[in-house]
């Protein structure tokens, strides 16, 4: 693209953060922060509007920008939601960066008008959608175990009650299921991200969906932060003279169990989980620690997939 055209190109670099967005526009060189609550952004929009951008770089976390990019799709404002990975390479490359800077909102908006990156298609009303129809298939689905454990205890009698409730529970799902497919379908970046995680061998449509709408920061964190956020790093506990065993804590419980779920099945169909699996209880760890331990190797490399758009490889185990 000729530099006279790049220069009317209006970029918006958005850092983002917990307590605050910071913005610069290029090439006006206007910076200006608001607080990253309803007010702050409804601020920023305003602002924005007036400068007509081309396109708006915001820095993803995977959740402190979600409101943000929020008010931008119902404002029609044009967005890229960028991994902050490619970001640091393009700042390296220009010689902006040291190893440990953090980004900032002018070098967002520089590799906006240098690299000129698609426009974002997430739509986040798609993503607050895939949330409740999980939590209501979660519901279902314990309805439906409860309804099964009274069908052993129940006399034979009764079972006929008990049918119709359960060929009910299940049409639910089944229709539940559709919905979510559909869902991810309208949306080509959800669609994208969620061909990569069912890449994996041993990762099915109820995971991969789980991951996408519960665990939006995939692909945007190190392997490190993405263990930790679903639990399953471990954690020392030692102070004074208590040493303790290294345990894990914390993190997004319902992720951890549709990822223990998951490994069940990986185990049995995935020659890299399979061989994990019994490499580490031939090394004496119990059946629960060498699960949570593939667990934790799967977080991680679906992590890597997802931030590089690659789909699964037996080499990345």
């Amino acid at each position: 693209m000729d530099s006279q055209h790049t220069q009317k190109e209006i970029n918006v670099g958005v850092d983002t953060g917990k307590f605050q967005l910071d913005f610069y526009i290029r090439p006006l060189g206007i910076a200006f922060t608001v607080p990253n609550n309803e007010s702050g952004i409804k601020e920023a929009m305003a602002t924005l509007k007036k400068h007509r951008p081309t396109r708006i770089i915001v820095e993803a976390t995977g959740r402190l920008e979600h409101a943000f990019v929020c008010a931008c799709a119902k404002a029609n404002l044009p967005f890229v939601i960028a991994n902050p990975i490619h970001i640091k390479g393009f700042g390296k490359a220009i010689g902006r960066l040291a190893k440990t800077d953090r980004l900032d909102a002018s070098l967002i908006a520089h590799y906006g008008e240098a690299v000129q990156p698609r426009l974002s298609k997430l739509r986040p009303d798609v993503l607050q959608q895939l949330s409740d129809l999980l939590s209501r298939r979660r519901q279902l689905l314990a309805m439906q175990t409860m309804e099964k454990n009274r069908r052993q205890i129940m006399p034979k009698t009764l079972a006929n009650t008990i049918k119709p409730i359960l060929t009910a529970l299940a049409n639910q799902i089944g229709k539940i299921d559709q919905k979510l497919q559909l869902l991810i379908e309208s949306c080509e970046d959800y669609k994208a991200k969620n061909d990569v995680i069912q890449s994996m061998p041993g990762i099915g449509q109820v995971v991969a969906l789980s991951l996408i709408s519960n665990m939006p920061e995939l692909g945007y964190i190190s392997n490190k932060e993405a263990a930790a956020l679903i639990g399953v790093a471990p954690m020392n506990r030692e102070s004074g003279r208590y040493q303790g065993q290294r345990k894990i804590r914390g993190g997004r419980a319902q992720i951890r169990t549709v990822m223990y779920m998951a490994m069940m099945s990986a185990i049995q169909c995935n020659p890299v989980f399979k061989a994990t699996y019994n490499k580490l209880l031939a090394a004496g760890k119990t059946k629960k620690s060498a699960i949570i331990a593939c667990v934790r190797k799967m977080i991680v490399i679906l992590n890597s997939m997802v931030r590089d758009g690659a789909m699964w490889d037996p080499k990345m185990g």
